[in-house]
């Protein structure tokens, strides 16, 4: 008789992100209540936050691999684990923990977390792929999971302090907000959407998703779908604290609580200005080339410095596993 390997997973940490010992005691009691065998274990560093180890992991045949840390850790793990049917686990230790909320996965039960790498559901769901062009004429790709943008969200990322991000969390982004807007300006930007015209606008950010909802419940993107093969598109033109303010109140209220009722709906509609502070988009692809070279960011890390950049998706690219 032929007996079934038995199964393993491996885990990616960021060992900056909480303590180690008491994850490890979580992780091993929940793989031998699953009948799996010993995780592989796996140190992020500066210099390879997550893709080089999970393809390590992958080659040494693991059946699931645990992101241990925050987005950016999470974003690296699900590049190396792309097209790989290597299903990925959540163990949100970050600050937005943004993958997550989209996939109503538990925030800060590490416990609950387990129990469904172990016995959930395997789900799989879309890639975002950005192409950046560099100033220099070099070309590198890069996945995202939720969100990449250009504009005032790429300053507030730029700005934030790691120290009080440590500390105070979310907060972090509010202080970096209120040093970058009184320097935020618009720019112009040219994009074609796959298989239209090519148009042009000024803006004060434009934002590419795969889904839709930020830290607080803020629904910035209420369309979005994480495995429909489009990627969304949410295109801010303000120059005013006024713009800043519409923005706002169409984020937490028009986004959120109206829009789930067709009562809401028709508000929406009555009330809504001729002058929208935010245009969406939707399409399977975007290329953007910039007037001025600009700063990108992709799942709240920087990544420096573009002259233009083709956003993507690699549909059904990533198996995570669910409740």
């Amino acid at each position: 008789m032929t007996s079934t390997p038995t199964r393993r997973a491996a885990v990616v940490y960021n060992p900056t992100k909480g303590r180690i010992d008491e994850l490890r005691r979580l992780i091993d009691a929940g793989a031998a209540a699953a009948g799996w065998g010993e995780s592989l274990w796996f140190e992020t560093s500066v210099e390879d936050p997550g893709h080089g180890v999970t393809r390590e992991a992958i080659a040494a045949g693991v059946d699931m691999v645990f992101a241990a840390g925050g987005d950016g850790t999470v974003r690296s793990v699900a590049e190396g684990l792309r097209d790989s049917h290597v299903p990925l686990a959540l163990l949100p230790r970050g600050t937005g923990n943004l993958l997550a909320r989209n996939l109503g996965l538990p925030i800060s039960n590490t416990a609950d977390a387990i129990n469904i790498a172990f016995n959930g559901t395997t789900r799989f769901i879309d890639l975002g792929i950005a192409t950046l062009s560099r100033v220099d004429g070099s070309i590198e790709e890069h996945g995202f999971l939720v969100m990449a943008g250009m504009g005032i969200d790429a300053d507030i990322m730029a700005n934030t302090n790691d120290a009080l991000k440590k500390s105070f969390g979310w907060l972090a982004y509010v202080d970096a907000g209120l040093r970058a807007l009184p320097d935020a300006k618009p720019f112009r930007i040219r994009y074609q959407l796959e298989n239209k015209p090519v148009h042009s606008a000024h803006v004060s950010t434009v934002l590419f998703g795969n889904c839709g909802t930020l830290t607080g419940g803020l629904e910035m993107m209420p369309d979005a779908v994480i495995d429909d093969g489009m990627l969304d598109v949410a295109v801010l033109q303000t120059s005013s604290a006024l713009g800043w303010l519409d923005i706002w109140r169409r984020l937490r209220f028009e986004n959120g609580p109206l829009r789930r009722s067709s009562i809401g709906r028709r508000i929406i509609s009555a009330t809504s200005g001729s002058a929208s502070t935010i245009t969406y988009l939707r399409s399977a692809g975007i290329t953007v080339s910039l007037e001025k070279p600009r700063a990108v960011e992709l799942d709240g890390d920087g990544f420096g410095i573009i002259a233009g950049v083709r956003f993507a998706t690699d549909p059904g690219a990533l198996a995570v596993r669910v409740r």
